[in-house]
């Protein structure tokens, strides 16, 4: 049996959406107030610039891709995520760009971390 995630589109029925893991409500404050910042504002600015306002993965042709040349519905990704080391927030080597499709797979742990680290280099 399948059904809807608004999060992750259409998933088994015993899927637990990651955006929605229980986690400290402290920290959860603490996260939403960082990524409202004008330091997250600028510092998205920055990696969105040197990647060449491009997805890293699109450009790779790589996890099925249909735009090589993607500047769409582009989002920086935290390689490692906020909740795992708050201390890497706004380290340019924890930072890359990615269209929403391909974030979504890296939350998912679909994209491999290393991998993501790689394309940095």
């Amino acid at each position: 049996m399948l059904k809807t995630c608004s999060r992750c589109g259409i998933v088994p029925e015993n899927h637990i959406c990651p955006y929605k893991k229980h986690r400290n409500k402290d920290s959860d404050d603490k996260l939403n107030k960082f990524r409202k910042s004008k330091q997250w504002t600028n510092k998205s600015i920055e990696v969105r610039t040197r990647d060449k306002f491009l997805c890293q993965v699109c450009i790779r042709n790589k996890y099925n891709t249909i735009n090589t040349y993607n500047y769409n519905k582009l989002e920086v990704h935290h390689i490692i995520p906020l909740h795992e080391n708050f201390d890497k927030r706004l380290d340019n080597d924890n930072l890359i760009t990615l269209c929403c499709y391909h974030h979504k797979l890296a939350d998912l742990g679909q994209i491999p971390r290393g991998e993501l680290q790689e394309m940095l280099l």
